[in-house]
């Protein structure tokens, strides 16, 4: 870190990946002013040493408070899942436009770093992980909202020094959705999977995405409103992690001695699966892991990024292997 007690704004910093970050950042001397709504659990954050500043992405409420005198801004906040478009066009595309501006309109504005997602750029093709560079083909409702978010911050980028940064599928303690999806299943020996032949998926820790973020902050280089990947970053622990592969990993982080047996769900069915879930989540009043947009997403059978740019530019290097990940996860 460049200042002997930097301040870091912090969007999300009550979710999984936000309060892994307060805590990396005020254990290395660093402070935390936080962006929190006041439905969330920010005395968590709070006891950990972060000060929270009440507000909401979506209507600007403490956007000027929590960035004013910050020496870097991470944007982690947003929705991964909404019944409509409007839902993710009014915190994901909206939000992140209404805090790059409250940032740009500093006198110094600090860099931001916006924590996208590899939905933004799409799915990859078998062999051939997503490079930076590759146009952007996002084929889910969320993965168009955090690119639009991504365009938002761009068309500031005369006036804001920003830094984007798109993870895969993230785990690791405090993981509220992917392995604990799982972890049902291969306790049970079987395990469900979307479509027929093999499909490929990239991982990364939370500690890493963490470490690729003020990688980011500190080094990366910033978006450019002419040469549209500049200032992007792919990451992931560096390997193809086949669904096979994923769920006998998990299968020996819990002990046991066999492969669970893994059975292919035809694509028709998944998303019959998907619809039947929002109905009954609508009458309860919640979105469902499992619904239509994810659905599309599962279409897709590779899902894998190239780690090459940050590498090189951020001297971003995974170190937590899979599943030496599963193992922390399963014991936190």
């Amino acid at each position: 870190m460049t200042t002997a007690r930097p301040r870091f704004a912090i969007t999300g910093a009550t979710g999984f990946i936000g309060r892994r970050m307060c805590r990396r950042i005020i254990g290395e001397g660093g402070e935390v002013v936080a962006l929190v709504r006041s439905t969330s659990a920010h005395r968590v954050i709070a006891a950990a040493g972060v000060r929270p500043v009440t507000g909401d992405l979506v209507t600007g409420e403490g956007l000027r408070e929590v960035v004013r005198g910050a020496d870097y801004v991470v944007h982690l906040g947003g929705l991964v899942k909404s019944p409509t478009d409007e839902g993710f066009r009014r915190c994901n595309e909206e939000g992140t436009r209404r805090l790059a501006e409250e940032v740009a309109a500093l006198t110094s504005p600090p860099p931001l770093v916006l924590c996208s997602s590899l939905a933004a750029a799409g799915p990859s093709h078998k062999g051939r992980p997503r490079r930076e560079e590759d146009p952007p083909q996002p084929v889910s409702r969320y993965g168009r909202s955090k690119l639009a978010a991504e365009e938002a911050v761009r068309a500031l980028s005369d006036r804001l020094p920003a830094t984007i940064v798109r993870p895969p599928i993230v785990y690791g303690p405090g993981d509220p959705a992917f392995v604990p999806s799982l972890l049902p299943m291969v306790r049970t020996g079987v395990v469900l999977k979307a479509g027929f032949g093999p499909r490929g998926y990239s991982l990364v820790h939370v500690d890493d995405v963490c470490e690729a973020l003020l990688a980011a902050a500190l080094r990366g280089r910033r978006l450019s409103v002419t040469r549209p990947s500049d200032g992007v970053y792919t990451v992931s622990d560096g390997i193809t992690h086949t669904w096979e592969d994923l769920c006998a990993a998990l299968a020996r982080a819990l002990g046991r001695r066999r492969r669970p047996l893994v059975l292919p769900v035809p694509l028709p069915l998944v998303g019959a699966v998907a619809r039947g879930a929002e109905l009954v989540g609508r009458v309860r009043g919640v979105h469902p892991p499992l619904n239509r947009d994810k659905a599309v997403e599962l279409r897709s059978a590779w899902w894998t990024c190239s780690t090459e740019r940050a590498r090189r530019e951020l001297g971003f290097v995974p170190t937590v292997r899979l599943e030496e990940g599963l193992a922390d996860l399963l014991a936190w």
